[in-house]
Protein backbone atom coordinates (compact mmCIF):
# COMPACT_ATOMS: atom_id res chain seq x y z
CA UNK A 1 0.00 0.00 0.00
CA UNK A 2 1.30 3.51 -1.01
CA UNK A 3 2.42 5.60 2.31
CA UNK A 4 0.67 8.99 1.35
CA UNK A 5 3.03 12.45 2.19
CA UNK A 6 1.40 14.28 5.19
CA UNK A 7 2.77 18.05 6.03
CA UNK A 8 5.12 18.81 9.02
CA UNK A 9 2.28 20.16 11.22
CA UNK A 10 0.27 16.31 11.61
CA UNK A 11 3.00 15.00 13.52
CA UNK A 12 3.62 18.17 15.37
CA UNK A 13 -0.31 18.23 16.47
CA UNK A 14 -0.23 14.08 16.75
CA UNK A 15 0.13 14.30 20.21
CA UNK A 16 -1.72 17.32 21.31
CA UNK A 17 -5.08 16.38 20.96
CA UNK A 18 -8.40 13.60 22.36
CA UNK A 19 -6.15 12.11 24.89
CA UNK A 20 -6.30 14.55 27.37
CA UNK A 21 -9.69 14.41 27.27
CA UNK A 22 -10.09 11.05 27.50
CA UNK A 23 -11.77 10.69 31.22
CA UNK A 24 -14.27 13.34 30.16
CA UNK A 25 -15.33 11.02 26.94
CA UNK A 26 -15.18 7.65 28.85
CA UNK A 27 -17.75 9.64 30.92
CA UNK A 28 -19.86 10.66 28.37
CA UNK A 29 -19.97 7.03 27.12
CA UNK A 30 -21.05 5.70 30.41
CA UNK A 31 -23.18 8.51 31.26
CA UNK A 32 -25.43 7.29 27.48
CA UNK A 33 -25.43 3.79 28.80
CA UNK A 34 -26.84 4.79 32.05
CA UNK A 35 -24.28 5.34 34.73
CA UNK A 36 -24.93 7.75 37.37
CA UNK A 37 -22.17 9.86 37.32
CA UNK A 38 -21.13 13.65 38.27
CA UNK A 39 -19.81 15.32 34.87
CA UNK A 40 -16.78 18.01 36.97
CA UNK A 41 -14.40 18.00 33.48
CA UNK A 42 -15.55 20.52 31.00
CA UNK A 43 -16.44 24.28 31.87
CA UNK A 44 -19.38 24.69 29.62
CA UNK A 45 -21.89 27.27 31.79
CA UNK A 46 -24.71 26.17 32.99
CA UNK A 47 -27.15 28.54 32.41
CA UNK A 48 -28.48 29.88 28.88
CA UNK A 49 -27.36 33.01 27.45
CA UNK A 50 -29.80 35.93 27.97
CA UNK A 51 -32.31 35.74 25.90
CA UNK A 52 -32.20 39.24 23.95
CA UNK A 53 -29.40 37.70 22.57
CA UNK A 54 -30.94 34.87 20.69
CA UNK A 55 -34.03 37.53 19.78
CA UNK A 56 -30.90 40.08 18.10
CA UNK A 57 -29.88 36.68 16.48
CA UNK A 58 -33.07 35.77 15.11
CA UNK A 59 -33.77 38.83 13.91
CA UNK A 60 -30.24 39.48 12.19
CA UNK A 61 -31.06 36.53 10.37
CA UNK A 62 -34.50 37.51 8.99
CA UNK A 63 -33.16 40.95 7.63
CA UNK A 64 -31.34 38.53 5.82
CA UNK A 65 -27.85 38.90 7.29
CA UNK A 66 -26.67 35.73 5.94
CA UNK A 67 -24.09 36.12 3.62
CA UNK A 68 -20.65 36.75 3.77
CA UNK A 69 -18.75 38.70 6.06
CA UNK A 70 -15.72 40.90 6.19
CA UNK A 71 -12.45 39.38 6.36
CA UNK A 72 -11.71 41.81 9.93
CA UNK A 73 -15.14 41.56 11.20
CA UNK A 74 -18.57 43.54 10.78
CA UNK A 75 -18.27 47.04 11.08
CA UNK A 76 -20.69 47.27 14.57
CA UNK A 77 -18.88 44.42 15.88
CA UNK A 78 -15.15 45.72 14.94
CA UNK A 79 -16.80 49.15 16.83
CA UNK A 80 -18.09 47.36 19.82
CA UNK A 81 -14.97 45.57 20.58
CA UNK A 82 -12.91 48.61 19.98
CA UNK A 83 -15.34 50.73 22.42
CA UNK A 84 -14.95 48.33 25.10
CA UNK A 85 -10.96 48.24 25.33
CA UNK A 86 -10.79 51.90 24.73
CA UNK A 87 -12.34 52.15 28.04
CA UNK A 88 -9.14 50.53 29.27
CA UNK A 89 -6.73 52.48 27.16
CA UNK A 90 -6.77 55.46 24.81
CA UNK A 91 -6.54 55.03 21.26
CA UNK A 92 -8.28 52.28 20.53
CA UNK A 93 -10.24 51.84 17.52
CA UNK A 94 -11.50 49.18 14.95
CA UNK A 95 -8.01 48.88 13.30
CA UNK A 96 -7.02 47.26 16.56
CA UNK A 97 -9.12 44.53 16.21
CA UNK A 98 -9.57 41.19 14.45
CA UNK A 99 -12.76 39.17 15.17
CA UNK A 100 -12.67 35.34 14.93
CA UNK A 101 -15.12 32.78 16.14
CA UNK A 102 -13.61 32.04 19.43
CA UNK A 103 -10.64 32.86 21.28
CA UNK A 104 -9.20 29.10 20.03
CA UNK A 105 -9.13 30.71 16.53
CA UNK A 106 -7.56 33.60 17.71
CA UNK A 107 -5.05 32.11 19.67
CA UNK A 108 -4.36 30.00 16.70
CA UNK A 109 -4.02 32.61 14.35
CA UNK A 110 -2.00 34.68 16.45
CA UNK A 111 0.94 32.41 17.16
CA UNK A 112 0.75 31.08 13.70
CA UNK A 113 1.61 35.18 12.73
CA UNK A 114 4.26 35.89 15.90
CA UNK A 115 5.94 32.16 15.70
CA UNK A 116 7.62 30.09 13.25
CA UNK A 117 9.55 26.79 13.53
CA UNK A 118 12.51 26.92 16.46
CA UNK A 119 10.66 30.20 18.07
CA UNK A 120 10.15 29.79 21.89
CA UNK A 121 6.70 30.27 23.40
CA UNK A 122 6.70 31.00 27.51
CA UNK A 123 3.66 29.71 29.63
CA UNK A 124 2.67 29.31 32.99
CA UNK A 125 2.67 25.78 33.76
CA UNK A 126 0.08 24.10 34.83
CA UNK A 127 -1.41 25.26 31.30
CA UNK A 128 -4.52 25.41 29.56
CA UNK A 129 -4.90 21.92 27.26
CA UNK A 130 -4.92 23.20 24.14
CA UNK A 131 -2.44 25.72 24.45
CA UNK A 132 0.06 23.22 23.78
CA UNK A 133 -1.63 22.45 20.10
CA UNK A 134 -1.62 26.21 19.33
CA UNK A 135 2.27 26.93 20.19
CA UNK A 136 3.50 23.47 18.40
CA UNK A 137 0.86 24.38 14.77
CA UNK A 138 3.33 27.05 14.01
CA UNK A 139 7.09 24.47 14.77
CA UNK A 140 7.39 26.94 17.88
CA UNK A 141 8.43 25.08 21.37
CA UNK A 142 6.68 25.45 24.34
CA UNK A 143 9.35 27.09 27.36
CA UNK A 144 7.61 26.14 30.70
CA UNK A 145 7.19 28.56 33.32
CA UNK A 146 6.87 27.10 36.55
CA UNK A 147 3.44 28.56 38.43
CA UNK A 148 3.88 27.53 42.06
CA UNK A 149 1.93 26.77 44.63
CA UNK A 150 2.87 28.65 47.38
CA UNK A 151 2.65 31.64 44.96
CA UNK A 152 -1.01 30.79 44.69
CA UNK A 153 -0.15 29.58 41.00
CA UNK A 154 0.57 33.11 40.11
CA UNK A 155 3.10 33.93 37.77
CA UNK A 156 6.04 35.82 38.95
CA UNK A 157 8.86 37.86 37.10
CA UNK A 158 11.53 36.51 38.29
CA UNK A 159 10.30 33.15 37.71
CA UNK A 160 9.51 34.44 34.28
CA UNK A 161 13.01 35.84 33.19
CA UNK A 162 14.76 32.45 34.45
CA UNK A 163 12.84 30.61 31.50
CA UNK A 164 13.79 33.20 29.19
CA UNK A 165 16.12 31.58 26.67
CA UNK A 166 17.46 32.62 23.50
CA UNK A 167 14.67 31.26 21.55
CA UNK A 168 11.99 32.89 23.37
CA UNK A 169 9.52 35.34 21.14
CA UNK A 170 6.21 35.52 22.98
CA UNK A 171 4.57 35.12 26.70
CA UNK A 172 1.53 33.71 25.88
CA UNK A 173 -0.26 34.55 29.57
CA UNK A 174 -3.62 33.80 31.06
CA UNK A 175 -5.31 35.49 33.56
CA UNK A 176 -7.75 34.88 35.34
CA UNK A 177 -6.24 31.34 35.32
CA UNK A 178 -7.23 28.09 33.63
CA UNK A 179 -6.98 25.61 35.49
CA UNK A 180 -6.03 27.21 38.93
CA UNK A 181 -8.31 30.19 39.18
CA UNK A 182 -5.52 32.51 40.17
CA UNK A 183 -5.39 36.37 39.37
CA UNK A 184 -2.83 38.45 38.78
CA UNK A 185 -3.09 41.93 39.84
CA UNK A 186 -1.32 44.86 38.10
CA UNK A 187 1.49 45.14 40.13
CA UNK A 188 2.48 41.83 39.22
CA UNK A 189 1.45 42.05 35.86
CA UNK A 190 3.44 45.93 35.64
CA UNK A 191 6.83 43.71 37.20
CA UNK A 192 6.03 40.66 34.01
CA UNK A 193 5.93 43.38 31.66
CA UNK A 194 8.72 45.08 32.67
CA UNK A 195 10.64 41.85 32.09
CA UNK A 196 8.82 41.25 28.76
CA UNK A 197 9.81 44.89 27.55
CA UNK A 198 13.95 43.81 28.98
CA UNK A 199 13.65 40.61 26.68
CA UNK A 200 11.33 42.35 23.36
CA UNK A 201 8.68 39.54 23.55
CA UNK A 202 5.51 39.71 22.62
CA UNK A 203 2.40 39.58 25.30
CA UNK A 204 -0.35 37.31 24.39
CA UNK A 205 -2.77 37.71 27.24
CA UNK A 206 -6.03 35.18 26.92
CA UNK A 207 -8.81 37.09 28.79
CA UNK A 208 -11.91 35.23 28.40
CA UNK A 209 -12.65 34.73 32.22
CA UNK A 210 -12.55 38.44 32.33
CA UNK A 211 -15.69 38.99 33.97
CA UNK A 212 -15.57 36.24 36.54
CA UNK A 213 -13.25 37.47 38.64
CA UNK A 214 -14.75 36.88 42.28
CA UNK A 215 -13.45 40.30 44.45
CA UNK A 216 -11.60 42.75 43.28
CA UNK A 217 -10.89 44.49 40.28
CA UNK A 218 -9.28 42.38 36.48
CA UNK A 219 -5.91 43.46 35.75
CA UNK A 220 -4.51 43.27 32.09
CA UNK A 221 -1.14 43.90 30.53
CA UNK A 222 -3.36 45.63 28.21
CA UNK A 223 -3.87 48.49 30.43
CA UNK A 224 -0.17 49.69 30.32
CA UNK A 225 0.37 52.08 28.43
CA UNK A 226 4.29 51.38 28.05
CA UNK A 227 3.22 48.11 26.88
CA UNK A 228 0.96 48.82 23.79
CA UNK A 229 3.14 48.09 21.05
CA UNK A 230 3.13 44.14 22.21
CA UNK A 231 0.11 43.56 23.83
CA UNK A 232 -2.22 41.24 22.39
CA UNK A 233 -5.67 40.22 23.99
CA UNK A 234 -7.97 36.76 22.72
CA UNK A 235 -11.16 36.70 24.11
CA UNK A 236 -15.09 35.61 23.08
CA UNK A 237 -18.15 35.63 24.71
CA UNK A 238 -18.34 31.92 25.65
CA UNK A 239 -17.40 32.77 29.48
CA UNK A 240 -18.66 36.09 29.83
CA UNK A 241 -22.41 35.59 28.07
CA UNK A 242 -22.63 31.79 28.90
CA UNK A 243 -22.60 31.36 24.96
CA UNK A 244 -19.91 29.22 23.60
CA UNK A 245 -21.59 27.68 20.85
CA UNK A 246 -22.33 30.67 18.99
CA UNK A 247 -17.92 30.99 19.18
CA UNK A 248 -17.51 34.47 18.65
CA UNK A 249 -14.15 35.79 19.57
CA UNK A 250 -11.75 38.63 18.64
CA UNK A 251 -8.06 39.79 18.89
CA UNK A 252 -6.88 43.20 19.92
CA UNK A 253 -3.50 44.67 19.17
CA UNK A 254 -1.51 47.10 17.37
CA UNK A 255 -2.41 48.41 13.86
CA UNK A 256 0.36 46.28 12.53
CA UNK A 257 -0.35 43.27 14.48
CA UNK A 258 -3.72 43.11 12.96
CA UNK A 259 -2.46 44.63 9.44
CA UNK A 260 0.16 41.81 9.04
CA UNK A 261 -2.48 38.97 10.36
CA UNK A 262 -5.21 39.96 8.38
CA UNK A 263 -4.38 37.69 5.25
CA UNK A 264 -3.65 34.98 7.31
CA UNK A 265 -7.10 34.78 8.95
CA UNK A 266 -8.66 35.83 5.53
CA UNK A 267 -6.84 32.75 4.30
CA UNK A 268 -8.17 30.49 7.19
CA UNK A 269 -11.54 31.36 6.99
CA UNK A 270 -13.27 34.75 5.89
CA UNK A 271 -15.05 36.70 8.66
CA UNK A 272 -17.26 35.00 11.13
CA UNK A 273 -21.54 35.02 10.13
CA UNK A 274 -22.80 38.43 10.24
CA UNK A 275 -26.15 37.27 12.04
CA UNK A 276 -23.60 36.24 15.26
CA UNK A 277 -21.77 39.34 14.92
CA UNK A 278 -24.44 41.77 15.21
CA UNK A 279 -25.53 39.25 18.48
CA UNK A 280 -22.04 40.00 19.64
CA UNK A 281 -22.04 43.77 19.05
CA UNK A 282 -25.30 43.72 21.09
CA UNK A 283 -23.86 41.42 23.97
CA UNK A 284 -20.84 43.99 24.42
CA UNK A 285 -22.72 47.07 24.28
CA UNK A 286 -25.51 45.81 26.98
CA UNK A 287 -25.20 45.73 30.29
CA UNK A 288 -26.67 41.70 30.95
CA UNK A 289 -26.42 39.81 34.10
CA UNK A 290 -25.58 36.95 32.89
CA UNK A 291 -21.69 37.26 34.13
CA UNK A 292 -22.74 38.71 37.53
CA UNK A 293 -24.89 35.29 38.13
CA UNK A 294 -22.23 32.80 37.39
CA UNK A 295 -19.79 34.74 39.19
CA UNK A 296 -21.94 34.33 42.64
CA UNK A 297 -22.88 31.15 41.53
CA UNK A 298 -19.24 29.98 40.84
CA UNK A 299 -18.17 31.91 43.87
CA UNK A 300 -20.58 29.63 46.22
CA UNK A 301 -19.55 26.54 44.65
CA UNK A 302 -16.27 26.70 44.96
CA UNK A 303 -16.42 27.93 48.44
CA UNK A 304 -18.36 24.95 49.03
CA UNK A 305 -15.84 22.02 47.52
CA UNK A 306 -13.17 23.56 49.16
CA UNK A 307 -14.92 24.00 52.86
CA UNK A 308 -15.80 20.35 52.80
CA UNK A 309 -12.98 18.91 51.10
CA UNK A 310 -10.67 20.61 52.78
CA UNK A 311 -11.68 18.34 55.93
CA UNK A 312 -10.65 15.14 53.94
CA UNK A 313 -7.56 14.00 55.05
CA UNK A 314 -5.18 13.74 51.79
CA UNK A 315 -6.90 16.58 49.83
CA UNK A 316 -5.60 20.26 49.36
CA UNK A 317 -8.36 22.06 47.30
CA UNK A 318 -6.94 25.51 45.93
CA UNK A 319 -9.31 28.46 46.71
CA UNK A 320 -9.98 30.07 42.77
CA UNK A 321 -10.18 33.93 42.32
CA UNK A 322 -11.70 33.67 39.35
CA UNK A 323 -13.43 31.29 36.66
CA UNK A 324 -15.01 27.93 36.61
CA UNK A 325 -12.58 25.68 37.99
CA UNK A 326 -11.59 24.62 41.40
CA UNK A 327 -8.11 22.14 41.66
CA UNK A 328 -7.25 19.75 44.27
CA UNK A 329 -3.55 18.43 45.18
CA UNK A 330 -4.48 15.06 45.98
CA UNK A 331 -1.00 13.82 46.03
CA UNK A 332 -2.21 13.21 50.44
CA UNK A 333 -3.68 10.51 49.27
CA UNK A 334 -0.79 8.29 47.72
CA UNK A 335 -2.31 8.50 44.06
CA UNK A 336 -1.21 11.03 41.48
CA UNK A 337 -3.90 13.00 39.80
CA UNK A 338 -3.96 10.99 36.42
CA UNK A 339 -4.96 7.67 38.34
CA UNK A 340 -6.98 9.65 41.64
CA UNK A 341 -9.38 10.59 38.12
CA UNK A 342 -9.60 7.46 36.24
CA UNK A 343 -10.10 5.77 40.09
CA UNK A 344 -13.01 8.14 40.90
CA UNK A 345 -14.26 8.42 37.74
CA UNK A 346 -15.77 4.18 38.66
CA UNK A 347 -16.89 6.18 42.40
CA UNK A 348 -19.47 8.10 39.84
CA UNK A 349 -17.49 11.30 39.81
CA UNK A 350 -15.49 12.77 36.63
CA UNK A 351 -12.69 15.09 36.99
CA UNK A 352 -9.96 16.38 34.98
CA UNK A 353 -6.68 15.08 35.57
CA UNK A 354 -3.69 17.82 35.95
CA UNK A 355 -1.29 16.00 33.59
CA UNK A 356 -3.70 17.11 30.97
CA UNK A 357 -2.59 20.53 32.05
CA UNK A 358 1.43 20.48 32.09
CA UNK A 359 3.68 18.24 34.22
CA UNK A 360 3.78 21.09 37.01
CA UNK A 361 -0.03 20.09 37.69
CA UNK A 362 0.77 16.03 38.01
CA UNK A 363 -0.46 15.83 41.94
CA UNK A 364 -3.73 17.23 40.69
CA UNK A 365 -7.30 17.40 39.68
CA UNK A 366 -9.34 19.99 38.40
CA UNK A 367 -13.15 20.15 39.08
CA UNK A 368 -15.92 21.95 37.55
CA UNK A 369 -18.21 24.51 38.88
CA UNK A 370 -20.94 24.68 36.16
CA UNK A 371 -23.45 22.28 38.04
CA UNK A 372 -25.87 22.97 40.58
CA UNK A 373 -24.99 23.34 43.68
CA UNK A 374 -26.92 19.66 44.92
CA UNK A 375 -24.51 18.14 42.48
CA UNK A 376 -21.93 19.97 44.32
CA UNK A 377 -23.07 18.49 47.35
CA UNK A 378 -23.07 15.03 46.45
CA UNK A 379 -20.03 14.68 44.58
CA UNK A 380 -18.29 15.94 47.86
CA UNK A 381 -19.80 12.89 49.63
CA UNK A 382 -18.50 10.77 46.99
CA UNK A 383 -15.13 12.16 46.83
CA UNK A 384 -14.58 11.67 50.58
CA UNK A 385 -16.54 8.46 50.74
CA UNK A 386 -13.66 7.37 47.14
CA UNK A 387 -10.53 8.75 49.47
CA UNK A 388 -11.80 7.21 53.02
CA UNK A 389 -11.96 3.80 51.22
CA UNK A 390 -8.52 3.97 49.85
Amino acid sequence: MTKMHYAAITERLAHTGGAKWAIHQRCRAMKAKGADIIELTIGEPDQPPDPRLFEVCHASMLAGRTGYSSGRGEPDLLDAIAARYGRRRAGVDAANVLCFPGTQTALFVTMMGLTGPGDGVLVGDPFYATYEGVIAASGAHRESVRLRPESGFRMTAEDLEAAITPDSRVLLLNSPHNPTGAVLDAAELAHIGAVCQKHDLWIVADEVYEELVFDGDFASPFDIPALADRVIVVSSISKSHAAPGFRSGWAVGPHEFCERLLPLSETMLFGNQPFIADMTAFALSTDLPTAARMRASYRRRAALFADTLERVEGLSPFRPQAGMFIVLDVSGTGLGGEEFAWRLLDAGVAVMPGSSFGANAGALVRLSLTVPDESVIEACARIAKFVEGL
